[in-house]
């Protein structure tokens, strides 16, 4: 891919990180609730996993609007192999290698999603698990390369999305005490 050097690139690799982080957490916490079977009167289980679907492959997108405007961009200076493969490069030490690993984890959810109905519920549920590890190396991807790592409305975002995934998973933990899922939002 041939180098540009734009600022439109520039903005557009940027925002379309910080949109990525964004609906990677709503995802990741579409799939926290969907496997404790989060219902509510007005909102059946099939919008909560359709919700999950529609904004992972939203989100999907704009990651690949990222990774090409990275490859793109003249000053970022990433090659499809930074992309690609986990490895700690000069310029961006660990930053780039957790940003690579977290997209090979996604990857494998993509496709095995992709399969699912040609693979046992146990495997594919198995792959699945790896988004889990995804989201916290796409985190720390996001908290600690570019520019704006240091800017009080990314540290907002950032702290958001963590204490977003932090509530998700909390409630998680305190739900499986109670063994049938309740429904919320019913009358009395």
């Amino acid at each position: 891919m041939r180098s540009l050097n734009n600022p439109i690139i520039w903005y557009l690799m940027r925002g379309s990180g910080v949109v990525t982080l964004i609906l990677f957490t709503v995802v990741v916490v579409l799939g926290i609730a969907t496997t404790r079977r989060f219902r509510t009167a007005r909102l059946p289980r099939f919008v909560t996993l359709g919700l999950h679907r529609s904004i992972s492959l939203l989100a999907v997108v704009f990651l690949g609007i990222h990774i090409a405007t990275a490859l793109a961009d003249s000053y970022a200076k990433v090659s499809l192999a930074q992309a690609l493969l986990p490895l700690p490069s000069a310029k961006y030490g660990l930053w780039l290698g957790m940003g690579a690993l977290s997209l090979d984890l996604l990857a494998a959810v993509i496709v095995t999603s992709l399969l699912r109905h040609r693979m046992s519920q146990r495997v594919w549920k198995s792959v699945h698990w790896l988004a889990y590890a995804s989201w916290p190396l796409a985190f720390a991807h996001s908290v600690g390369i570019g520019t704006d790592k240091a800017a009080g409305w990314f540290l907002d975002t950032g702290v958001a999305c963590a204490g977003l995934i932090a509530v998700t998973l909390v409630w998680r933990l305190l739900a499986l005490r109670n063994p049938y899922p309740k429904y919320l939002g019913t009358a009395s």
